[in-house]
């Protein structure tokens, strides 16, 4: 997929990560149902071992890629000081498949399945080019904390 820097969406303002757990760089696609993002994987990464991108570090990624969908409706006035708490509830399917390495740019790509209020089903792909990394289904919870 051809990234164009005219239609990237700022990944802060869909989520509440920052570094060193934020595992997605760049929203490339974001609807009320879809969402696809990329990441490139730097050596200072928290979940890189020995030049590769570990398993923990993918499924985070497809959480996160997942709870942009989720989290567009706390964070649409990128001005407001948002303060969300989210987290994975189940993950109902997971098939990894490879791991990329170091200067690889992953892109994921997220649908809702159902949602109830603040918890969805998504299920989630990663790709490296046209090689599949990473499917999996995952239930996530999000919700607003007032102070």
């Amino acid at each position: 997929m051809e990234i164009k820097e005219e239609n990237i969406i700022n990944i802060h303002n869909f989520l509440p990560h920052r570094e060193p757990m934020l595992m997605t760089d760049y929203i490339l696609e974001l609807t009320k149902e879809k969402v696809i993002t990329s990441f490139e994987i730097k050596e200072g990464n928290i979940f890189v071992d020995k030049g590769v991108f570990v398993e923990a570090g993918l499924i985070e990624n497809s959480a996160q890629t997942c709870s942009s969908i989720l989290g567009q409706s706390f964070f649409e006035n990128p001005e407001t000081d948002t303060n969300v708490i989210g987290f994975i509830t189940n993950i109902k399917k997971i098939e990894i498949f490879s791991l990329p390495k170091v200067g690889n740019t992953i892109i994921s790509k997220a649908s809702l399945i159902s949602q109830f209020e603040n918890i969805c089903h998504i299920f989630c792909e990663t790709f490296l080019e046209d090689e599949l990394l990473i499917r999996s289904e995952i239930n996530l919870f999000i919700q607003e904390v007032k102070p």
